[in-house]
């Protein structure tokens, strides 16, 4: 996997994976309304940059409830995400139920025409993501 680190915080790190022309983000440790918004924002504009279709979205190293993140993701967010761009997005859930619950109602809540899937592990995420 060849990557190219653009983003590198305490709570999430976005890569651009030349192999499969995609976003890779890494989000580690707890996360709140705050650091996931900025994260999605960052991410935002990385796309435009890139010119990329697709997200590999990893959470599987991540804790903590962002409920409002998650509605403002949903009803806001995404539908920016389809207007610069993206069309599919692979989601990994974290193992702690409070984030999954999160990431779960961010899913629900999103009408943007982006096909996201949802997986708990990366490799099942990654070989979804490689054939859409």
């Amino acid at each position: 996997m060849a990557q190219r680190i653009l983003y590198d915080v305490p709570t999430l790190t976005i890569a651009y994976d030349y192999t499969d022309d995609w976003l890779y983000l890494d989000w580690h440790g707890n996360l709140d309304n705050e650091t996931v918004m900025s994260g999605a924002l960052k991410l935002l504009e990385l796309l435009k940059q890139e010119r990329c279709t697709k997200v590999l979205n990893d959470n599987t190293r991540t804790t903590g409830l962002w409920d409002d993140a998650a509605m403002w993701g949903g009803e806001v967010f995404f539908p920016q995400l389809y207007e610069a761009g993206c069309r599919h997005f692979a989601w990994v859930f974290s193992r702690e139920r409070f984030s999954q619950l999160s990431a779960e109602l961010a899913v629900q809540r999103t009408l943007s025409g982006i096909g996201i899937m949802t997986f708990h592990d990366l490799p099942t995420a990654a070989e979804w993501l490689r054939h859409v």
